[in-house]
């Protein structure tokens, strides 16, 4: 057996058990409804993200999630739908990242973040019951408990009890990333997951301004053991606010020395017709790691950018 048969095959329980975790979440969704859809790799215009760097593919882009296209299939008139997609980001390599990972998103209309949060707790603790037979997981020498109802913390919480200043100070300063990285995460969804939610307006992205607090978000984060699991908000369907916000954001990636994105104008154009809603992205790979007790990304997909 040669060196690559070997790497391989030490890989065989791992991703039959990654194959199971797939399949059951695409059992979950389709139990609860929800319609499987598809949307292009390459798309024309991607959301511009100062802190997300695409991969060009020609004249486009492959997509870094396909939030765009998904939207615009939800103001089509589309209820509950579901995607499990690869999705492409530039320069993004670790324990926790590859350039090229396997993302679940979804979305239904009538909802907010508090029921994402939800819908995610009885996703992840359905999964881990279907494949483990259990609720309880190992993962790094710690037990954790997926039994609902989950811990919620707001982020103005979080920085209470784990950083020394206020999140509005940090963004002021320009260090509230590195907050949330070296100060805060570490400590989240320990003994039993944990969504952050409600994070500063300037964080918003997509997401819809809390109409009860209008310096927050409806976006939620989900932590399991340290590591950030999903993001989902409180879709914004408001399309001139939404085209201020990418401005805003092409304005800080020009100011990074990243080529700005052309407007994804279709997707803006269809915004307007789009229902009250909610979304939520989930990485599988990363999920993938909690659920079969593995510390690198590695270890649970057949082929990383080196070994190709």
């Amino acid at each position: 057996m040669d060196k690559e048969q070997k790497r391989l095959e030490q890989k065989k329980d791992a991703l039959r058990k990654r194959a199971k975790i797939i399949q059951a979440i695409r059992d979950f969704f389709v139990e609860n409804d929800y319609l499987e859809i598809e949307t292009p790799y390459i798309i024309p215009a991607p959301a511009p993200e100062a802190y997300i760097e695409t991969v060009r593919a020609g004249n486009s882009y492959l997509h870094p999630s396909p939030e765009l296209c998904m939207k615009r299939i939800l103001a089509a008139g589309y209820k509950k739908i579901f995607q499990i997609c690869k999705c492409f980001r530039a320069k993004e390599r670790g324990g926790l990242h590859l350039p090229e990972f396997t993302m679940l998103e979804w979305y239904s209309v009538n909802t907010d973040y508090m029921d994402l949060m939800e819908d995610c707790e009885n996703l992840v603790s359905s999964v881990s019951k279907k494949i483990n037979g259990r609720l309880f997981v190992p993962y790094r020498n710690r037990l954790i408990d997926l039994t609902p109802p989950w811990e919620r913390l707001t982020v103005r919480d979080a920085f209470s009890l784990f950083a020394s200043i206020d999140p509005e100070t940090a963004i002021r300063q320009d260090c509230f990333d590195e907050i949330m990285s070296f100060k805060i995460e570490q400590h989240l969804g320990i003994k039993k997951p944990t969504f952050l939610y409600d994070y500063p307006s300037s964080c918003a992205s997509l997401a819809r301004i809390k109409s009860t607090d209008q310096t927050v978000a409806e976006r939620c984060e989900l932590f399991i053991s340290g590591i950030e699991i999903s993001n989902g908000f409180s879709e914004l369907t408001d399309p001139q606010e939404q085209e201020t916000r990418f401005r805003q954001e092409t304005k800080k990636m020009q100011g990074l020395g990243i080529s700005p994105y052309p407007t994804p104008k279709n997707f803006l154009s269809a915004l307007k017709h789009m229902p009250k809603a909610a979304g939520m992205a989930l990485g599988i790979d990363r999920l993938v790691m909690i659920l079969t007790d593995k510390d690198r990304i590695d270890d649970i997909v057949a082929f990383t950018p080196e070994s190709l």
